[in-house]
Protein backbone atom coordinates (compact mmCIF):
# COMPACT_ATOMS: atom_id res chain seq x y z
CA UNK A 1 0.00 0.00 0.00
CA UNK A 2 1.23 3.33 -1.18
CA UNK A 3 1.16 6.21 1.53
CA UNK A 4 2.74 9.68 1.35
CA UNK A 5 2.93 10.77 5.12
CA UNK A 6 3.50 14.67 5.71
CA UNK A 7 4.81 15.92 8.77
CA UNK A 8 6.42 19.34 10.39
CA UNK A 9 4.12 21.83 9.75
CA UNK A 10 3.01 23.96 12.27
CA UNK A 11 3.00 27.56 13.83
CA UNK A 12 5.47 29.97 12.79
CA UNK A 13 5.79 33.86 13.25
CA UNK A 14 5.95 35.86 10.10
CA UNK A 15 10.10 35.88 9.00
CA UNK A 16 10.47 32.82 10.39
CA UNK A 17 11.38 29.08 8.92
CA UNK A 18 9.45 25.70 9.16
CA UNK A 19 10.51 22.24 7.05
CA UNK A 20 8.13 19.97 5.99
CA UNK A 21 8.70 16.41 5.01
CA UNK A 22 7.26 13.87 2.97
CA UNK A 23 7.61 10.22 3.60
CA UNK A 24 6.87 7.76 1.42
CA UNK A 25 6.21 4.48 1.55
CA UNK A 26 5.26 1.45 -0.27
CA UNK A 27 7.03 2.86 -3.64
CA UNK A 28 10.94 3.85 -4.54
CA UNK A 29 11.07 7.39 -4.47
CA UNK A 30 13.91 7.08 -6.46
CA UNK A 31 11.24 6.51 -9.51
CA UNK A 32 8.96 9.47 -8.71
CA UNK A 33 8.83 12.95 -9.52
CA UNK A 34 8.10 14.71 -6.31
CA UNK A 35 5.83 18.06 -5.98
CA UNK A 36 4.71 20.26 -3.23
CA UNK A 37 0.76 21.92 -3.50
CA UNK A 38 -0.54 23.52 -1.19
CA UNK A 39 -4.45 24.76 -0.61
CA UNK A 40 -5.32 28.10 2.02
CA UNK A 41 -8.80 28.42 3.02
CA UNK A 42 -11.64 29.51 0.38
CA UNK A 43 -8.79 28.75 -2.17
CA UNK A 44 -8.08 26.13 -5.18
CA UNK A 45 -5.17 24.17 -4.41
CA UNK A 46 -2.62 25.65 -5.99
CA UNK A 47 1.48 24.96 -7.01
CA UNK A 48 4.37 25.44 -4.75
CA UNK A 49 7.95 23.53 -5.73
CA UNK A 50 8.94 20.14 -7.64
CA UNK A 51 11.40 18.23 -7.91
CA UNK A 52 12.41 15.71 -11.13
CA UNK A 53 12.56 12.24 -10.23
CA UNK A 54 16.24 12.09 -11.60
CA UNK A 55 18.80 14.99 -12.48
CA UNK A 56 17.88 16.98 -9.84
CA UNK A 57 15.67 19.87 -11.15
CA UNK A 58 13.35 21.75 -9.41
CA UNK A 59 10.91 24.27 -10.75
CA UNK A 60 8.84 27.00 -7.92
CA UNK A 61 5.56 29.15 -7.87
CA UNK A 62 6.87 32.66 -8.17
CA UNK A 63 5.25 33.70 -4.89
CA UNK A 64 7.93 31.40 -2.72
CA UNK A 65 11.04 31.43 -5.19
CA UNK A 66 14.05 32.79 -3.21
CA UNK A 67 12.44 31.51 -0.15
CA UNK A 68 11.31 27.81 -0.62
CA UNK A 69 13.74 25.26 -1.19
CA UNK A 70 12.34 21.40 -2.38
CA UNK A 71 15.02 18.84 -1.73
CA UNK A 72 14.99 14.70 -1.65
CA UNK A 73 16.46 12.22 -0.29
CA UNK A 74 15.87 8.86 -2.09
CA UNK A 75 17.66 6.96 0.88
CA UNK A 76 15.15 8.18 3.52
CA UNK A 77 12.59 8.20 0.25
CA UNK A 78 11.74 11.40 2.05
CA UNK A 79 11.17 14.79 0.38
CA UNK A 80 11.55 18.31 1.65
CA UNK A 81 10.53 21.81 1.42
CA UNK A 82 12.51 24.00 3.25
CA UNK A 83 10.53 27.31 3.93
CA UNK A 84 12.03 30.84 5.08
CA UNK A 85 10.77 34.44 5.33
CA UNK A 86 7.32 33.16 5.71
CA UNK A 87 4.91 35.36 5.32
CA UNK A 88 0.81 35.57 6.34
CA UNK A 89 0.19 34.18 2.86
CA UNK A 90 2.11 31.50 3.35
CA UNK A 91 -1.01 29.60 5.52
CA UNK A 92 -2.16 26.59 3.89
CA UNK A 93 -2.00 23.01 4.40
CA UNK A 94 0.96 21.59 2.44
CA UNK A 95 0.81 18.67 0.19
CA UNK A 96 2.88 16.37 -1.03
CA UNK A 97 2.60 14.41 -4.37
CA UNK A 98 4.38 11.71 -5.96
CA UNK A 99 4.48 11.34 -10.09
CA UNK A 100 6.11 8.05 -11.94
CA UNK A 101 9.09 9.20 -13.95
CA UNK A 102 8.14 12.61 -13.69
CA UNK A 103 10.45 14.94 -15.22
CA UNK A 104 9.45 18.62 -15.50
CA UNK A 105 6.35 18.87 -17.70
CA UNK A 106 5.19 22.02 -16.85
CA UNK A 107 1.55 20.64 -17.17
CA UNK A 108 1.67 18.97 -13.80
CA UNK A 109 2.00 22.30 -12.50
CA UNK A 110 -1.93 22.49 -11.85
CA UNK A 111 -3.77 20.12 -9.78
CA UNK A 112 -7.49 20.90 -10.45
CA UNK A 113 -10.03 19.57 -13.18
CA UNK A 114 -8.39 18.79 -16.37
CA UNK A 115 -5.24 18.79 -15.54
CA UNK A 116 -2.76 16.01 -15.72
CA UNK A 117 -2.83 13.59 -13.05
CA UNK A 118 -0.44 12.75 -10.06
CA UNK A 119 0.03 9.50 -9.19
CA UNK A 120 -0.54 9.64 -5.11
CA UNK A 121 -1.27 12.71 -2.66
CA UNK A 122 -0.28 12.42 0.94
CA UNK A 123 -3.13 14.06 3.56
CA UNK A 124 -1.87 17.09 4.46
CA UNK A 125 -0.21 19.18 6.90
CA UNK A 126 -1.26 22.38 8.04
CA UNK A 127 1.44 25.31 8.33
CA UNK A 128 -0.32 28.46 9.90
CA UNK A 129 1.93 32.10 9.84
CA UNK A 130 1.07 34.50 11.98
CA UNK A 131 1.80 38.38 12.05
Amino acid sequence: QVQLVESGGGLVQAGGSLRVSCAASGLPLNRYGMGWFRQAPGKEREFVAAIVWRGGNTAYADPVKGRFTISRDDAKNTVYLQMNILKPEDTAVYYCAAKRFWSGDPSYYCSGYGCPQWDYWGQGTQVTVSS
